[in-house]
């Protein structure tokens, strides 16, 4: 545990965490397979997808119809969106019996096929990036085949971890992505974006009118590489943000 929060990482991938730590995390909680999975639920796609060490990236189109085709039924899947939970880490068996697990379609279709009885789901924190937008979540997901299901120390261990493997999600994201070249003026607008005000509410602070103040935001847009609010502010600020910033980014995504 303490490498897992403490070691500095120098394998980062070109998305997603350092496969060391995957490695070093799949060594305190006992699976068989995991997986660092970005959601978007609304497009019914993946926008991120990485394997743990030795898994198989290899995209299956038919497997991926039949994921999202059941994806509304499954009560353990769609927990994060049906409740807005992102904390709780969950298990299949907290939604379904064994044999309730094992008559529903996900199973039946998608993860009996794959070998998979057990599954232990964590979601990162809204804003994290990457999580902008209608139905993005990323999450990370520890899965097991037939045998013993995970346990209530794996669920303790992972939330014990969760704001650890948040903290090495913004650092790999700061590693890939250095700072944006951006002007005094567009890093302003930015912060005040991620305070929550409104465009006009900035242009009467700034004593300009809205009109510049779109436009400005739209140079720092192209120069981010993004196309929106919700994702200028988690692009600029990687490392996060929190209170009113926190309650503008749920509007938006709303």
């Amino acid at each position: 545990m303490a490498r897992i929060v403490g070691e500095d990482r120098t394998d980062v991938p070109a998305q997603g965490l350092p496969p060391s730590l995957l490695s070093d995390l799949m060594g305190q909680i006992r699976c068989d397979d995991l997986t660092v999975a970005g959601f978007d639920t609304h497009r019914r796609a993946w926008w991120l997808a990485q394997a743990g060490p030795g898994g198989d990236e290899t995209t299956d189109e038919d497997a991926d119809a039949t994921h999202w085709e059941h994806y509304w039924d499954c009560e353990p899947c769609s927990h994060p969106d049906r409740s807005g939970d992102l904390r709780s880490v969950v298990t299949i068996a907290d939604f379904y019996s064994a044999r309730q697990w094992h008559g529903t379609g996900m199973y039946a279709d998608y993860f009996k096929p794959l070998g998979i009885e057990h599954e232990l789901m964590l979601c990162l924190p809204a804003g994290t990036p990457g999580t902008g937008g209608l139905g993005r979540t990323l999450r990370i997901v520890l899965f097991r085949g037939p045998g013993p299901d995970f346990s209530e120390r794996d669920r303790a261990l992972l939330t014990l971890l969760r704001p650890h493997l948040h903290e090495a999600y913004l650092e790999a994201e700061r590693r890939r992505r250095p700072a944006p070249r951006l002007t005094p003026r567009q890093w302003q607008l930015l912060r005040l974006l991620a305070a929550g005000h409104t465009n006009l509410q900035i242009a009467r602070r700034l004593g300009v009118s809205e009109g510049t103040v779109r436009k400005h935001l739209e140079n720092a847009y192209r120069r981010l590489g993004v196309s929106n609010r919700m994702d200028a502010v988690t692009r600029a600020f990687p490392e996060g943000f929190s209170g009113p910033c926190r309650q503008a980014a749920l509007a938006w995504r709303r």
